[in-house]
């Protein structure tokens, strides 16, 4: 099994919340686990706010030794203007980045492991609320 690690599901995880409980198998699992880039950003910014820099360092440091760092290539940022699109006629406050995750996961043929309200009943997602 190959999975998206959104950024609300790295944050549970590092809170130790009854979410993040649900995340941990596969965190710490032997499956595949990639992290889109903008997902690290969206982490290492609240961190810094909430922590500080020196703990985002160090969740940056974890996130990349247990998770592939997904750039925003063109193919990735094309499909994810389509799905931005569509979306957001169905979803209400449907942002882009949801639009790259979303698409990271039908790119890599992976499941969405997240919380986010927005992705709650899409296909090929693992909702951990």
């Amino acid at each position: 099994m190959r999975y998206i690690i959104d950024s609300y599901a790295w944050i549970e995880y590092f809170m130790g919340t009854k979410a993040g409980e649900k995340v941990k198998p596969i965190v710490e699992g032997l499956e595949e686990k990639i992290t889109p880039t903008i997902c690290l950003a969206e982490v290492y910014a609240k961190t810094i706010r909430v922590e500080g820099e020196k703990m985002a360092e160090k969740q940056r440091v974890f996130i990349k030794e247990r998770s592939i760092i997904l750039p925003l290539d063109e193919k990735l940022a094309v499909e994810a203007a389509k799905i931005d699109i569509a979306m957001k006629r169905k979803v209400k406050s449907w942002g882009l980045a949801d639009s790259i995750v979303y698409a990271a996961g039908l790119v890599k043929k992976a499941e969405i492991v997240t919380g986010d309200e927005h992705f709650k009943d899409l296909e090929n997602v693992f909702f951990i609320r």
